[in-house]
């Protein structure tokens, strides 16, 4: 920069254009505003849009850095910043002239297009919005932890001590697998707890759900091959699979689970099959363990692999936790996905996928490829916080806590419901779905009740390739406190009766 600045000295003691070709700055409005972007970097993105579209034509002389800060009423400096930053990117020159705009290429004015954006991808279109950070704290939205019940202190002080353990030299990229200590943790934890057949090699430390359906898919499918999910079923799974390029075909879902027909092996066999066994999403029904058994075998017959998604099955209110289908026969052709967004919280983004040893290699080889690891501090620290057993003392208090909030939303629901509807969900989890006469939309509920706000999710909208061919409401009640579930469902009533209200008013009309 020793440089510009010299020139930039020149040309002060021999001037340049009349500043009076730049009074338009005066009156810029990024220039009048304030905000948290400084003056400094304002002015240069003010000049560099006039030199780009021509305002500031090649060859263009520039003002004296002191001219234009007395014009504009700002520090020198200010504006030798933004000089500075034109010359280093390529837009002005320094020369014994002074500073010269330079030619950025052939460019017609007079006939410059409206500027456009290349189309996006179609599959781009059918994920949905996720909900912004406050609408996630809302009452009743789906697959919220109780952050309020979860130890904080205990987590920052093993977290800082796993920060001053580490050394500067593991800040850097790291396996792809994960650090060594959680994988062991998680292959301990899920032998122990969920009967899963696992060593540490076959765990791959993944940053949530999402990436782990994301590496299941490209390890274990081919773009176009077919792809079997629950139907309701969860969208995220959805998203992850088409982004993919995998054909999802849905497979309805009853009180039992997943019952894929005959005919549909026949017809579509799939290369993939995603479910959630031991609690289904969003309907809460556990695949039975006859249709566990003949799930594997229709899958080993085809040559498929199954994706067990076991999201939530830790918060089990009535006995243990089902053992995994992962464990139930050897070798078994099935990856199992879990995440640490519900047992933890959701900020951590960490989870895990189990994968058979006959694929560990492919699956860290393309996990390193595409994710390079990192966050050791964080992964050293969950480690330490499940073989110290914090983590199992924390699910066996949410356990208890989760068991008392769902029973005061059955409670207040059994009080103050009005209308003929089913409270599904059984004794897992963290959400309960109720459904709704047909005669009142599950989406006009959801959008009334977000005027009192209340973040209840339509139940129609977890569809998976179209309608859910399902009417209710999917409740969320991990994350309200038991004494002021009664109020909200209060609150949720009337939202109930003012859709049902505004469908009544329409047909008189």
């Amino acid at each position: 920069m020793t440089w510009f600045h010299e020139k930039s000295h020149t040309m002060e003691e021999e001037g340049g254009h009349d500043v009076s070709d730049l009074h338009w700055l005066k009156n810029h409005p990024l220039l009048l505003r304030g905000g948290s972007e400084p003056l400094r970097r304002r002015l240069y993105r003010v000049l560099r849009q006039a030199v780009v579209d021509g305002r500031l034509q090649a060859g263009a002389i520039l003002p004296s850095t002191r001219s234009l800060a007395d014009l504009l009423e700002m520090a020198r400096n200010t504006v030798l910043y933004a000089y500075e930053q034109l010359a280093a990117e390529g837009y002005v020159r320094a020369d014994r002239q002074g500073t010269v705009v330079c030619a950025l290429g052939p460019r017609d004015t007079r006939t410059r297009p409206v500027a456009t954006l290349p189309p996006l991808s179609g599959r781009s279109g059918g994920v949905q919005r996720p909900r912004s950070a406050e609408d996630q704290l809302r009452p009743f939205v789906p697959g919220n932890p109780g952050l309020d019940a979860f130890p904080w202190r205990v987590w920052q002080r093993v977290r800082a001590r796993a920060e001053r353990q580490t050394a500067a030299h593991e800040a850097g990229y790291r396996g792809a697998g994960g650090e060594p200590e959680l994988r062991q943790a998680i292959a301990t934890y899920l032998r122990a707890s969920r009967g899963v057949d696992c060593g540490p090699q076959q765990v791959i430390v993944t940053e949530g759900t999402q990436e782990g359906l994301a590496l299941c898919a490209m390890l274990l499918a081919d773009a176009g091959d077919i792809a079997w999910i629950e139907h309701p079923g969860y969208g995220g799974a959805w998203a992850a699979l088409r982004a993919a390029g995998l054909r999802c075909e849905p497979v309805t879902v009853d009180m039992h689970g997943m019952a894929p027909p005959s005919a549909l092996w026949r017809q579509s066999p799939p290369r993939l099959i995603y479910t959630t066994p031991s609690h289904q999403y969003p309907l809460g029904s556990v695949l039975s363990l006859p249709r566990r058994l003949a799930l594997l075998a229709q899958a080993r017959a085809h040559g498929a692999w199954i994706l067990e998604d076991d999201y939530d099955s830790e918060f089990r209110h009535a006995g243990p936790p089902l053992a995994a289908m992962q464990g139930l026969e050897p070798d078994a052709p099935v990856a199992y996905l879990g995440t640490f967004s519900k047992t933890m919280f959701p900020g951590l983004r960490l989870g895990f996928v189990v994968v058979p040893a006959a694929v560990v290699d492919r699956a860290e080889g393309l996990a390193g490829a595409l994710w390079p690891r990192g966050r050791v501090a964080d992964q050293r620290a969950l480690a330490a916080f499940i073989d110290e057993g914090h983590f199992t003392r924390h699910l066996r208090c949410m356990r208890g806590l989760y068991a008392e909030r769902q029973q005061a939303l059955r409670a207040a629901l059994a009080r103050v419901w009005r209308w003929p509807g089913t409270v599904l969900g059984g004794d897992c989890g963290m959400h309960l779905v109720i459904s709704l006469p047909d005669a009142v939309s599950d989406v006009a509920v959801a959008a009334a009740a977000a005027e009192h706000r209340l973040g209840p999710r339509a139940l129609s909208s977890y569809g998976t390739g179209g309608p859910a061919g399902f009417n209710g409401l999917v409740l969320g009640y991990a994350h309200m406190p038991a004494e002021t579930v009664g109020e909200r469902v209060r609150l949720l009533v009337q939202a109930v009766s003012q859709a049902d209200s505004a469908k009544a008013k329409a047909a008189r009309t």
